[in-house]
């Protein structure tokens, strides 16, 4: 079921994304070369817990996973696509990190993700995050009342398929809310003026991820939960929360 919010509800989203926003900007500013992922992990729940707010990711089990998300945040380095673990893995110079984060507070979710490299970057790997960026923003663009779901998934995906990358298969955004994912999905690719009208009040996590070597295949580790490229090409990820509204797209997950 699609449940539109009121404005006061939109409101109170607004406080979570916020959360959200701080984690992702104190978990970036934590990454440098030999910083375990774990520690980023600690980081980002503190960040969380001082806000008065319980991360949405730590034991969330969906139907399709086999064991209950076992950390505050999700960190994919390099060939992992999205739904990384946290481990005792160390940042390297010129790895490419994407992190997820999700908060909950007073009923209501956040969700957003970055991508960014530690160190020095390889120019490939800058450009891979800058179309990802890209791409998001033509779907916060497209996402307008009155239009269709399939202009969002059509923008994003234009601009990915435009460079050369690939689409991670059977991923995209999605509804959220009250629950963390919430009806409708929202692919990644589609065609325009096709699929459900967006009106007022309808809140989606609007998230790219873009596959280096063009392939949208993945593999998925011994976890369960991690999604890797096929032949370790690099993946970046990037989401925002963004509302629809009678004034246009309204991101909930910024500073």
């Amino acid at each position: 079921m699609v449940e539109l919010k009121s404005a006061a509800e939109l409101d109170a989203m607004r406080e979570s994304g916020r959360v959200v926003a701080q984690t992702l900007q104190a978990a970036k500013e934590a990454s440098a070369i030999g910083v375990s992922l774990k520690e980023l992990d600690e980081i980002a729940a503190q960040v969380i817990r001082d806000a008065g707010a319980k991360p949405s990711f730590l034991h969330y089990r969906p139907h399709s996973a086999p064991t209950p998300f076992p950390a505050v945040i999700c960190a994919s380095v390099n060939d992992a696509v999205v739904h990384g673990i946290p481990s005792d893995y160390r940042l390297r110079d010129g790895d490419l990190v994407s992190i997820d984060a999700g908060a909950y507070i007073d009923g209501w979710h956040g969700d957003a993700a970055i991508s960014y490299v530690v160190g020095e970057a390889d120019p490939a790997d800058l450009e891979l995050i800058a179309t990802t960026e890209r791409a998001l923003a033509a779907g916060i663009a497209a996402a307008q009342a009155g239009g269709k779901m399939g202009d969002i998934s059509h923008a994003v995906g234009t601009v990915g398929r435009e460079a050369g990358y690939g689409l991670l298969a059977h991923h995209g955004g999605h509804g959220i809310g009250r629950s963390m994912h919430e009806d409708p999905h929202l692919p990644n690719e589609g065609r325009p003026g096709r699929g459900m009208r967006l009106q007022p009040g309808l809140v989606l996590a609007i998230e790219p991820m873009l596959i280096a070597d063009g392939r949208d295949a993945y593999r998925t580790d011994d976890d369960g939960w991690t999604l890797r490229t096929v032949r370790g090409a690099r993946a970046a990820h990037v989401e925002h929360t963004v509302a629809i509204t009678t004034e246009g797209p309204r991101v909930l997950t910024m500073l």
